[in-house]
C-alpha cells in the first residue's frame, strides 16, 4: 500500500484517510460553538482491509494537529480517539468537563447526524 493522505471534508464532517484514491478509514466529527469552539470526533472507521496499519492512529493525530492549527478545543466522544489521546498526553490536551457535557448534549440533540 502506498502513501495515506489525510484530507479534512468539514462540511461532511469527516477526516479522510485515503490510500491510491479509496477513502480507507475516516473519523466523523462535528464542530461545536460554545462554550468554546472544538472539534468532537464521534466514529473511527477504518475499512477491514486495512485495518491493523496504524490509520486510526495517523487520524485520530491529525484532528489533534487540525484543532491546534485552528485553535480549538477537541472533545472527543468517540471511544478510540479518547483512548489515543489518553496515550499522548502531550499531543491530545484533556477537554475540561463543561466541554464534554456540551459536545454530549449536542450530540444527543442530533441523533440523526450520526
Amino acid at each position: 500500500m502506498g502513501d495515506i493522505e489525510i484530507r479534512d471534508d468539514r462540511a461532511a464532517g469527516r477526516l479522510e484517510a485515503v490510500a491510491e484514491g479509496e477513502v480507507v478509514g475516516r473519523v466523523e466529527y462535528f464542530v461545536l460553538d460554545a462554550p468554546e469552539y472544538a472539534l468532537v470526533p464521534v466514529h473511527t472507521i477504518v475499512e477491514p482491509a486495512h485495518e491493523g496499519k496504524g490509520i486510526a492512529g495517523s487520524l485520530a493525530r491529525e484532528l489533534y494537529t487540525l484543532a491546534a492549527r485552528e485553535d480549538r478545543a477537541v472533545a472527543p466522544l468517540c471511544p478510540y480517539v479518547a483512548k489515543w489521546a489518553e496515550r499522548h498526553p502531550d499531543q491530545a490536551p484533556v477537554a475540561g468537563p463543561e466541554l464534554m457535557r456540551a459536545a454530549k448534549a449536542w450530540l444527543a440533540a442530533h441523533p440523526e447526524r450520526f
